[in-house]
């Protein structure tokens, strides 16, 4: 299942999708952790030490080789350079699975020790300060997107990835590439600001939406909540003396965390696993393409001198069953 934790800055969206994280580590299940917000927290959560997140591997510095893997034997790309980060799978492309080791997990990701599992830890790696008037950040975030397209998960199977703050992820389809978004959301007006941008922006797409209701210290801000996001509130979060010692770097066991936070999470999974029947293969696929042509038009075939529509393959849909050339 592919997971995206979003919400305003400072909305806590980073802490929550670190103890999903640490829930599913719990469990067993295989995870895939992917920090994709521009400021680059997700590691510290997880429990790294300062020096240890610095040393984590950027995906946007390896974006050649992540292309030029994923590109594969694909007839349709004459060349990794033509390549963009909505660019999507076709018959020779090769793919990425959550259970497999590949060279873009050794390039990119790290083994992360928690509680009862290890995860995989994936980052952007941060928007610094040479690449202000150069660069945008999509171009780190390009990596990520390239890697969820072509990107094949099962049942049971996780990939959790800490957004960047606010609506930015609407700058190209990378919203439209997961099975459930929940949204952090605070019971202030601007916490739920960002859930209406989100709602509005999504309603076309099939996106799943849930609101994590968090910081939450009574019946007042339910309710609150309540009256601004409907049906869409999934669950709330309060004050946890676990979340701060951890945020302190001295995080107890994680069976310790309160009763009431592990409750909270394991209806996120519920609600993420039920999420499974309702793929739709063809039409995932279909939502590729769209964002890829309006990419390809509005900037894509005029940076790489290539008609990016021909790498479309039209007979070409992702799925559980598709198999990646050796």
């Amino acid at each position: 299942m592919k997971i995206a934790f979003v919400g305003k800055g400072g909305s806590g969206k980073t802490t929550l999708s670190s103890l999903f994280v640490r829930h599913l580590a719990a469990t067993g299940a295989p995870v895939v952790a992917v920090d994709a917000d521009i400021n680059q927290h997700l590691g510290a959560a997880l429990g790294l030490g300062e020096a240890e997140a610095a040393a984590l591997p950027a995906m946007g510095d390896r974006l050649p080789l992540i292309k030029e893997y994923l590109r594969g034997s694909n007839p349709r790309i004459a060349s990794a350079e033509t390549m963009i980060k909505t660019t999507p799978p076709g018959e020779g492309s090769r793919l990425l699975r959550v259970r497999e080791d590949n060279p873009v997990y050794d390039a990119c990701a790290r083994p992360v020790e928690l509680d009862g599992g290890a995860v995989r830890l994936m980052v952007t790696g941060p928007f610094t300060d040479a690449d202000l008037g150069v660069a945008c950040y999509h171009s780190k975030t390009g990596a990520v997107e390239l890697c969820l397209n072509h990107l094949v998960d099962g049942r049971g199977e996780y990939v959790v990835v800490d957004m960047t703050a606010g609506s930015d992820s609407f700058a190209s389809g990378m919203f439209t590439r997961f099975d459930i978004t929940f949204l952090v959301a605070e019971p202030t007006r601007k916490g739920v600001s960002v859930y209406r941008q989100y709602k509005e922006y999504a309603r076309d797409f099939g996106v799943v939406l849930k609101v994590v209701g968090n910081k939450v210290q009574g019946r007042d801000d339910i309710d609150f909540l309540r009256a601004e996001v409907g049906d869409d509130l999934l669950v709330t979060v309060g004050h946890s003396d676990w979340v701060r010692a951890m945020e302190k770097g001295r995080p107890p066991r994680f069976e310790l965390l309160e009763d009431a936070n592990h409750s909270a999470l394991r209806a996120l999974r519920i609600a993420a696993d039920a999420t499974y029947e309702l793929r739709d293969a063809e039409r995932y696929m279909r939502q590729m393409v769209h964002f890829h042509l309006k990419n390809a038009d509005a900037w894509g075939n005029a940076r790489t001198g290539a008609d990016l529509a021909a790498q479309v393959d039209p007979g070409f849909v992702l799925g559980e069953g598709v198999t990646t050339p050796a």
